[in-house]
């Protein structure tokens, strides 16, 4: 099929439809009736020679043909739009937007306290929120436009996608002050007598630590074990527990919950953290200043 073949609005029209899956919603964001959407769709199964959208009770489900065929036209159309709406100078000061990051409860303890209040400071029309990057529509969600950014380490987004390493961390040993192992020196041996608050993050990078460790031979002494790390603070704070997490995170939580850190006894591997946008947001000015101002304040130059 050649580019003069196909009208330009029926693949903006086929996007639509990956993202939204039902014929109603893309009508009204398009501003076309329902039997205009479903004559252009009708036009599209002919010059592809596919069904594309199957209707079941969820919604129009694409054909694994369509799927082939989603990333590089979403890919396509999104340099499109980006080319005809480059902007000039980019005034944070005045823009009114919503911002939406994907980032683990991790990323919400480091990240958002400083980045909150720099986007009150410079951006106070934009108001911010966050989604899981364990969504399983997270990378359908960033191809249309609903995630600006996500944060951590993400393999599932790659064709399409824009990556740039924020920073690299270590984990550590997390405690109470005046634990028994608060001194100079954590040993292994202190560790495997320890008893252990062990953090499920399931769908994470975080989650292969507690293989890690079980491969290197080391078997704890588990007490507690939970899904997420916002209580973590909360439970070390009043127990003699020691809970493995990143450096950062450690950093986050040893101030205003009284804690203390060490270097992990278990040589674990560094763990990168990646900021990822999708292709068709890379020249957006709005994007580039956010981009910027997540690696201002948490790249590996930034002063803590």
């Amino acid at each position: 099929m050649e580019l003069s073949d196909i009208d330009l609005n029926q693949l903006v029209l086929f996007h639509h439809l990956m993202v939204e899956r039902r014929v109603s919603r893309v009508a009204e964001k398009l501003g076309l009736t329902q039997p205009a959407v479903s004559n252009t769709l009708a036009k599209l199964r002919r010059q592809f020679g596919d069904e594309l959208f199957v209707r079941t009770p969820a919604g129009m489900v694409p054909t694994p043909f369509a799927e082939q065929m989603a990333e590089p036209i979403g890919y396509a159309l999104g340099m499109i739009h980006g080319g005809l709406n480059q902007q000039g100078r980019f005034d944070p000061a005045s823009v009114k937007r919503a911002v939406s990051i994907g980032m683990t409860d991790i990323g919400e303890i480091v990240f958002l306290p400083r980045l909150a209040e720099r986007l009150q400071q410079e951006a106070p029309g934009v108001s911010l929120s966050t989604v899981r990057t364990t969504a399983t529509n997270l990378r359908e969600d960033m191809e249309s436009g609903k995630v600006d950014l996500a944060i951590g380490p993400l393999p599932q987004l790659k064709a399409g996608f824009f990556q740039r390493r924020l920073f690299r961390q270590r984990y550590v040993c997390l405690f109470r002050k005046g634990h028994p192992l608060d001194r100079k020196r954590l040993t292994l041996a202190d560790f495997k007598a320890a008893e252990h608050l062990v953090i499920v993050s399931a769908g994470t990078g975080h989650g292969q630590v507690d293989e890690l460790i079980r491969r290197a031979g080391v078997e704890r002494r588990v007490r507690l074990t939970i899904p997420h790390f916002v209580s973590v603070g909360h439970l070390l704070r009043s127990t003699d527990m020691v809970a493995t997490v990143t450096e950062r995170l450690a950093e986050s939580l040893v101030e205003p919950f009284d804690l203390s850190w060490r270097p992990h006894p278990v040589p674990l591997p560094e763990v990168a953290i990646n900021v990822f946008w999708h292709a068709k947001v890379h020249r957006s000015p709005a994007h580039q200043w956010l981009r910027g101002l997540v690696f201002e304040l948490f790249g590996e130059d930034a002063t803590t």
